[in-house]
């Protein structure tokens, strides 16, 4: 797992002028949860960018005020018509409680119901992952070589030794769909 650094400010003005006062000034107002205590903080709105816009998953290492940590994001709010990051919420880890959050979801392999006409459809792009701060992936890399057509890798056929997936054991990650022509060319072979 890859590592984003983030300079932050302490703040201790919490009202709505203050908070308005800083969106204006081009900063985020965010809270850092886990730790003894819960730290109110703003970061810059342009240092976001990078760490919002990526399909990377990131731990988060905050220096807020000359004191640092690691955390992971918890829940981001935009602005409904601007699309401008509103507030943040911050969760910080700690390397002997495991940590839950959403993976993306990586296809490799030319598989074979696509090669006999079907289509290649990935139904979920991210995953519910629990594990240790230092065992979290990047990514979930599965290999779809082996999937004939109508057929589909669902959670309960993947299994991690270093993390759980939390997410349903029914739920259909990937699947090959029979297009039209595929269909036609199984109707003329009976």
């Amino acid at each position: 797992m890859q590592i984003f650094e983030l300079q932050g400010e302490v703040r201790n003005d919490l009202g709505k002028k203050a908070t308005a006062a800083l969106r204006t000034a081009g900063r985020v107002p965010c809270v850092l949860y886990g730790g003894k205590e819960n730290i109110h903080f703003s970061v810059l709105e342009k240092d976001l960018q990078k760490l919002l816009y990526t399909p990377i998953v990131y731990i988060v290492k905050l220096n807020i005020g000359g004191t640092s940590c690691e955390s992971v994001m918890r829940e981001i709010q935009f602005h409904p018509v601007s699309d401008r990051v509103l507030h943040m919420d911050f969760y910080q880890i700690d390397e002997a409680k495991p940590v839950t959050m959403e993976v993306p979801v990586k296809l490799h392999g030319f598989a074979e119901g696509v090669q006999a006409g079907g289509k290649l459809s990935l139904v979920v792009r991210k995953l519910k992952v629990r594990a240790l701060p230092s065992s979290l992936p990047g990514e979930i890399d599965i290999d779809v070589t082996n999937l004939g057509l109508g057929k589909s890798v669902k959670v309960k056929d993947l299994s991690f030794d270093t993390f759980e997936i939390v997410n349903a054991k029914d739920v259909v990650i990937a699947q090959i769909k029979l297009t039209r022509a595929a269909r036609a060319a199984a109707q003329e072979a009976k």
